[in-house]
């Protein structure tokens, strides 16, 4: 017999709140375009109850965070951001450019010039995303960005100190108190204050994953993140405590990340199956959890199906 556990968001549900996700997006980008930082300031109030006198954190500012930020967390910041710019300076070495003459007159090519300016987009809102801070505003100095710009948003009312340190570590020229979706735009589209990027990068929640892909052909972007789906077997030899801490890694980016856990996994593992569109199961033996899920590989397949079959070229990613 199979117990569900816990059972996720149904595919129709699930599709309802892609479209809901995707008109909301548009209607913010539409308003960011038309009004400028007086819309960004209205967004940012509403959504995170921040509004500053200025976005953009002052040298005095960034120094106050740097000071509350204790020293083994800035070593630590250090030693990261270290490993981090070695590999994508040998990553950028393996570029080569190339210049052959075919024929007389012939000359063929390539050559690897870095965008002009980068925003780094670090999620924050919920949890301090410091990694993201290394892994955007590094790799983009690395890459030789003449304008690299960080933003991310407010924690507990105030910029997050070990955010602003790892951005000004890594050689960020801008800082910016600001999120969501209200950040990625006011980045890429620039305001009154603020320089357009050539390019988005960095991960964020379903709003700001679409604020990127509605973005993308004006300004460019890294990748479309997530949503990670993650499937779990495990029978009674498995470390329950282990299996869930892997199941709640791949949610730290926030609530909804979808995520399953056949056979015999137990209340550990439908513990972390958290958010709306996770679920667990309980098979009694191995042969009746492939069963399960091989319907869930199927449902999964179809759901796709339906979704790419209805939505169009819009959304390819």
């Amino acid at each position: 017999m199979i117990r569900y556990l816990k059972s996720g968001q149904t595919a129709e549900a699930t599709a309802g709140k892609q479209a809901e996700v995707r008109k909301t997006v548009e209607a913010i980008l539409e308003d960011i375009a038309s009004k400028g930082e007086q819309a960004v300031r209205e967004y940012s109030r509403k959504f995170d109850n921040w509004s500053p006198a200025s976005f953009r954190l002052s040298e005095q500012q960034i120094e106050g965070c740097l000071a509350a930020v204790p020293e083994p967390v800035k070593r630590d910041i250090e030693f990261a951001q270290a490993q981090i710019r070695n590999f994508a300076l040998a990553q950028k070495a393996a570029l080569r450019d190339i210049e052959v003459q075919t024929l007389p007159g012939v000359v063929l090519g390539h050559k690897n010039i870095p965008v002009n300016s980068v925003g780094c987009y670090v999620p924050g809102g919920r949890y301090p995303m410091v990694a993201s801070a290394h892994m955007s505003v590094v790799t983009a100095k690395a890459a030789g960005v003449k304008r690299v710009i960080a933003s991310a948003p407010p924690f507990g009312g105030a910029p997050h100190p070990a955010i602003v340190t790892a951005m000004h570590m890594g050689g960020a020229d801008e800082i910016y108190a600001f999120g969501g979706v209200q950040a990625v735009a006011a980045m890429a589209l620039g305001t009154e204050h603020i320089a357009a990027v050539d390019m988005i990068v960095g991960p964020g929640n379903a709003y700001v994953a679409e604020a990127k892909r509605q973005l993308f052909g004006r300004v460019g972007i890294d990748l479309l993140a997530g949503p990670t789906e993650t499937l779990l077997i495990a029978d009674d030899s498995c470390d329950a405590q282990m299996a869930a801490v892997d199941l709640l890694g791949q949610a730290e980016h926030g609530p909804g990340k979808p995520g399953r856990a056949a056979d015999q996994f137990g209340a550990s593992g439908a513990g972390a199956a958290r958010g709306d569109r996770a679920g667990a199961v309980l098979a009694a033996d191995r042969g009746r959890g492939a069963s399960r899920l091989a319907e869930l590989r199927r449902d999964h397949t179809d759901r796709d199906a339906r979704r790419d079959g209805v939505a169009g070229a819009e959304d390819c990613q």
